[in-house]
């Protein structure tokens, strides 16, 4: 299986260059979905001159294969729910398990919202091109849910920016955004990490570390 990516850093300037391409109207927002998002995201914001701010959305995995998502939760008022029906039904799961499991979720995003953000209100989208970055894309499950989430707020236009998905992922999510630049999309496609040389786990203090580099860097008005 050949690796496509020395880091995420890397991944990020090659999307940047991608994202760029497509001369997208302003005003422009990045959003990335911590934690694995954020350091490409920062790469993409740096080269469009664009604010970078988070998308929060927790996935709900099956009990015994924790990696595939069941459903996704995304940070809002009220949270959005978004349930992987064939997964459910292959899965044959209680609603309760992932009603219990959304609560959960739920108080991670308030964790991590108040670790990361500091309190600051998520940044107006309405009328702005949105352009959503993550480190890659497996079943869509999570990216679905932060996509319907993100309709809501009204934006322009909705660019979806990852490094790496399988085709038939991307082609599901196409109909849901304006434009999606994916820079590969392996067949088969085994898992995300498979394709970074380095894809380690990206801690709190790496994102709070990527937010203040991108703060400093970019010059568009929010």
């Amino acid at each position: 299986m050949a690796v496509l990516f020395t880091d995420r850093a890397e991944a990020g300037r090659m999307l940047a260059e991608r994202v760029l391409a497509l001369h997208l109207p302003g005003p422009l927002v990045v959003l990335a979905l911590p934690r694995g998002g954020v350091p490409i995201a920062v790469q993409v914001a740096r080269a469009l001159g664009a604010p970078v701010d988070l998308l929060l959305v927790r996935k709900i995995g099956l009990p015994w294969q924790p990696e595939l998502a069941l459903a996704a939760v995304v940070d809002g008022e009220p949270p959005e729910l978004v349930i992987d029906e064939e997964v459910q039904r292959s899965a044959d799961l209680e609603p309760d398990y992932i009603e219990s499991e959304a609560v959960k979720e739920i108080r991670e995003i308030a964790r991590r919202r108040a670790l990361y953000l500091h309190g600051r209100a998520s940044l107006a989208l309405q009328g702005k091109t949105v352009i959503i970055v993550d480190d890659g894309i497996a079943t869509g499950t999570t990216m679905r849910a932060a996509l319907k989430a993100l309709r809501r707020r009204q934006p322009a236009g909705l660019v979806l920016a990852v490094p790496v998905a399988p085709r038939e992922t991307v082609d599901a999510l196409r109909a849901t955004v304006d434009h999606i630049v994916c820079l590969a999309e392996p067949d088969p496609f085994y898992a995300i990490g498979a394709h970074y040389r380095d894809f380690h786990q990206v801690s709190d203090d790496e994102v709070l570390a990527a937010l203040d580099l991108a703060a400093g860097s970019n010059t568009v008005p929010v």
